[in-house]
């Protein structure tokens, strides 16, 4: 993607895709790194799961292309119901890091440096992570979610498109032995 290598840390919701991509960019960040973390929660609603895609490429993939920062605004969950949050700009990184369902979609394969999939666990496992996360009163939303999120996968073909797949008897210490001695360096 122009100069900007992009990392997606993609699968299903409550598998571990925003702890894994904040080691990647701490250690990325600590080996002196410009990196730049956008995550798809950020745009995505209860009823927009993915269409939301146009306002990511508009605002900050094809500003980064052409080396140009990259800007948005945020959903703001707060209130429990989305809504137009605080702005956000993206300085023009070495590496950006796309992290959520869907950042590894086929229309962005072709831009990627790598594919990270997390399988995460069962489903019945990652919902009560993710509704310990996002509370109890989100199960149904978050189940919701879940179904629509597996069919989504499966027409996509997300998971079997992945550089690399992490599932929980997946032992990955070091991040960054994962990114950058695999494929960004």
């Amino acid at each position: 993607m122009g100069t900007v290598r992009v990392l997606a840390v993609d699968g299903p919701s409550g598998s571990g895709k925003s702890t894994l991509a904040g080691k990647i960019v701490a250690g990325l960040a600590g080996r002196g790194v410009r990196v730049a973390l956008v995550s798809t929660d950020e745009f995505a609603t209860w009823d927009e799961p993915v269409s939301w895609w146009p306002r990511l490429e508009t605002g900050v993939l094809e500003p980064l292309r052409a080396g140009r920062p990259g800007r948005y605004r945020r959903v703001d969950w707060s209130s429990g119901v989305p809504s137009p949050g605080e702005a956000v700009e993206i300085p023009v990184p070495e590496v950006l890091v796309l992290e959520g369902v869907s950042s590894g979609r086929a229309r962005m394969r072709p831009s990627l440096s790598l594919l990270t999939w997390l399988d995460g666990g069962n489903e019945v496992e990652r919902l009560d992570r993710a509704t310990g996360r996002d509370g109890e009163e989100s199960r149904a939303d978050l189940r919701r979610w879940q179904l629509f999120e597996r069919g989504w996968f499966t027409v996509d073909g997300t998971r079997a498109a992945a550089d690399f797949v992490v599932s929980l008897s997946t032992s990955v210490s070091d991040p960054m032995s994962l990114v950058v001695d695999t494929h960004l360096s």
